[in-house]
């Protein structure tokens, strides 16, 4: 049985291969170290969320591949916490997140993704026993990631993606996002979420939202770059990247 923990200032609902919900979580981690927040890293599958979606129309051709992989990993983290409790996911997001996002463009890793070589290294490198990989294929944790999936939503409403946070929960304030393309400085960090929990916080908020991004900031993507290309985003995806979207 895992250890009683005392309460989480932070809930993060993260799918492992979301680029944006990588991005975020540096900067929360960067949060908590500076104000001592406590985050708990909750699930959310996107593979899950999407199950009733025709992924061969509804989705570019690598994103079946890529939700797949990422509802794997959530297996694996769902049968961490069962066991061992929640203090040892930060470092097992920490470690899965290098593992990809971190590594030079052309490495070949999206199709290491959640193998289970893949995922043994992982765990070593969280400093956690390899075996919790043998839960990869165990779909009957698949009920409980689909059921921490539906209390994410339940607090944002359907049409988000990831991650979600919620700040004090269980009652408090609950957003998609905030979607960012670079992970912020120390110095911006902190004054970055004030001034996000200060509008969520206000009770009319609602949504503000651009769907030109800048290029994910991140090496398996190319890396840091001083004036990246802007991207037109749709629906959880780049515009034009559809099986039949024309150019």
């Amino acid at each position: 049985m895992a250890p009683t923990e005392a309460p989480f200032d932070i809930e993060f609902f993260w799918d492992p291969v979301c680029p944006f919900a990588w991005i975020t979580s540096r900067w929360v981690v960067k949060v908590a170290q500076q104000s001592e927040y406590r985050v708990d890293w909750r699930f959310i599958s996107l593979r899950l969320l999407n199950k009733h979606k025709d992924y061969a129309t509804e989705f570019p051709p690598e994103y079946e591949a890529g939700h797949t992989a990422g509802l794997r990993m959530l297996r694996v983290a769902a049968a961490v916490r069962d066991e061992l409790g929640r203090e040892p996911l930060d470092a097992l997001v920490t470690a899965y997140g290098e593992s990809y996002w971190d590594k030079p463009k052309g490495s070949g890793m999206r199709g290491r993704l959640s193998t289970p070589d893949h995922v043994r290294e992982v765990l070593t490198a969280a400093g956690l026993p390899t075996r919790f990989a043998d839960a990869l294929d165990d779909t009957g944790w698949d009920a409980l990631l689909d059921e921490e999936t539906e209390l994410a939503l339940s607090r944002t409403g359907r049409d988000v993606g990831t991650p979600i946070i919620t700040f004090r929960p269980p009652d408090g304030v609950s957003f998609f996002g905030p979607v960012i393309s670079r992970i912020p400085d120390d110095a911006d960090a902190l004054p970055l979420w004030n001034a996000v929990t200060t509008l969520a916080d206000f009770a009319g908020f609602a949504e503000l939202k651009r769907s030109m991004r800048e290029v994910p900031q991140l090496n398996i993507l190319g890396g840091t770059q001083a004036r990246p290309a802007q991207e037109d985003w749709k629906g959880g995806h780049r515009a034009g990247h559809l099986p039949g979207d024309r150019a």
